[in-house]
């Protein structure tokens, strides 16, 4: 089974893919590399993958060219995460799969902050009053964050008792 590593932090510059591979190529033709370039620029959007035969390998690798200079900046290496069903093609960069930061990100309802698949915006006039034809997505912006819902209660109950008095 192939394994992928994203090899990030490389140079924003036209660079090929033969360049990347050339650094490798002492693992020799197991390794092959994808440079993941900008479609107008053709430049390095920084970073690439490197698909390689097993786990010891990706591991051996990881140990050996992690932090190596490529066009003088150290490069990163690191097993990359599986494409979720979402992903249609490798340009939106992975994210690593072990997270260097020590809190875990919120969790945020993606679908709120995003239209419905069929629904496109008119590029005409006319912007008039336009209604969501979701009303769940009212109901999701303003759900509280349940690390706080504890403390937003006691302030309520706290505003009903002000309110009352």
């Amino acid at each position: 089974m192939s394994i992928r590593l994203y090899i990030g932090n490389l140079p924003k510059e036209e660079i090929d893919r033969q360049d990347l591979q050339a650094v490798f190529a002492e693992e020799g033709d197991a390794v092959t590399t994808k440079l993941i370039k900008d479609r107008k620029t053709g430049k390095c959007r920084g970073f690439g993958f490197l698909t390689v035969n097993n786990d010891e390998q990706a591991d051996q690798i990881i140990e050996k060219y992690n932090g190596h200079l490529f066009k003088e900046t150290p490069i990163k290496l690191e097993k990359a995460l599986p494409r979720t069903k979402g992903e249609d093609n490798e340009d939106q960069a992975p994210k690593a799969a072990s997270s260097s930061g020590s809190h875990p990100a919120p969790n945020i309802n993606k679908d709120s902050n995003r239209r419905e698949k069929g629904a496109k915006k008119s590029r005409r006039g006319g912007g008039g009053n336009r209604e969501s034809s979701n009303t769940n997505a009212d109901s999701d912006a303003i759900r509280p964050d349940p690390r706080w819902a504890s403390e937003l209660e006691k302030l309520k109950q706290m505003l009903a008792a002000q309110t009352t008095n």
